[in-house]
């Protein structure tokens, strides 16, 4: 299994319930098809760099998992049509990165 980790930003307008329940559903997702959740890190509510979609902040969540390359091409997808998500990136992270 390979070692990913995926930075999304959700919208700022939604409740903290639903915050948590976002942050949740990707992680079944990744557990649900074959994965591993290695750590959710929510960095909370930060000002974005640049206006996305009419957003000047958004919540910042970072996530370590494990899986094979579908189970990150299905979080992709789901995060593409996931209107909660502003902006994502999943990025694949050698064994040395993930020591450190």
């Amino acid at each position: 299994m390979r070692v990913y980790e995926t930075m999304y930003i959700i919208r700022p307008n939604l409740e903290e319930e639903q915050t948590t329940a976002v942050m949740d559903r990707f992680a079944s997702l990744i557990k649900d098809n074959g994965g591993e959740v290695i750590k959710v890190e929510p960095w909370g509510a930060r000002k974005l760099a640049y206006e996305i979609e009419k957003y000047r902040e958004g919540y910042y969540v970072l996530m370590h998992f494990k899986g094979e390359p579908a189970v990150a091409q299905e979080l992709e997808r789901v995060f593409k049509i996931s209107d909660e998500v502003i902006r994502y990136l999943i990025v694949r992270l050698d064994e040395k990165e993930m020591a450190s």
